[in-house]
């Protein structure tokens, strides 16, 4: 029997890269999945063809996790459509680069009402449902720890989620629901190749950093969210785990 068989999972932002990749592995382990995203419907509907294509369950539901109606509704749907809550999966986030006299107030605000606040919506929406023995996924990054230049407010938001992983694990814990983190390297994404990383000089920096060799794939974070939502994790609550090649 597969490991999540039964099971019922949101992935946030999961139309592309880390989202969709882990949105699929966990479909392939068994779990019923809703792929979330905010604007790319073509990107979730492929994502959704994809799973049940392979014989899995999926349905794409849009929602915008920065506003609390948004957030309310992708569970809302969860429950709805498959009638219990397991997995969730905070991926959604955005980021901006650049030094600090290029820092504004929307780029400050855009940041962090995605990867902070969303992240807090989301699952306070989900702690609602999801069943004792759930398991809450941040993902968060290895950024808290590089902390580059010209990145104060995406490292920002990310230290955010860092701290806030053990603090709704200990919150959550007398239901029995764990909450860890994820944090991976550079991955290779549409985002990354849209932002201009893949090939340039950040991209070599990394590589030359990393232990293993290489940048990320999507598919090496979503074998370790495989792990988190699945009762092979089950003494595991309030960790950072840095999927990042030893970087």
């Amino acid at each position: 029997m597969n490991k999540l068989t039964g099971k019922v999972a949101v992935v946030t932002g999961a139309s592309k890269g880390i989202g969709a990749a882990i949105a699929k592995s966990l479909a392939a382990e068994g779990a019923a999945v809703v792929v979330n995203y905010a604007s790319s419907k073509t990107g979730a509907d492929a994502v959704v063809a994809a799973i049940t294509a392979a014989g899995g369950k999926a349905v794409a539901v849009q929602g915008d996790v920065s506003k609390a109606a948004g957030a309310q509704g992708i569970i809302a749907a969860a429950i709805k459509t498959y009638g219990r809550l397991d997995i969730l999966v905070n991926n959604s986030g955005v980021y901006e680069f650049g030094p600090l006299e290029s820092v504004t107030e929307e780029s400050f605000h855009r940041q962090f009402n995605t990867n902070v606040l969303g992240l807090l919506l989301t699952t306070q929406a989900a702690a609602k449902h999801l069943a004792d023995g759930g398991s809450v996924i941040n993902i968060g990054s290895t950024i808290t720890r590089a902390k580059p230049a010209a990145s104060a407010v995406y490292t920002a938001t990310k230290g955010a989620v860092d701290m806030i992983t053990p603090v709704l694990a200990k919150e959550l814990a007398p239901r029995k629901i764990r909450v860890n983190s994820i944090n991976p390297g550079l991955v290779e994404t549409e985002g990354t190749h849209t932002a201009g990383v893949m090939g340039s000089d950040m991209e070599k920096g990394f590589v030359a950093q990393t232990p293993l060799g290489r940048i990320g794939q999507p598919s090496d974070i979503a074998a370790v969210a495989v792990f988190l939502a699945s009762g092979d994790s089950g003494w595991l609550t309030g960790e950072l785990l840095f999927a990042s090649g030893g970087l």
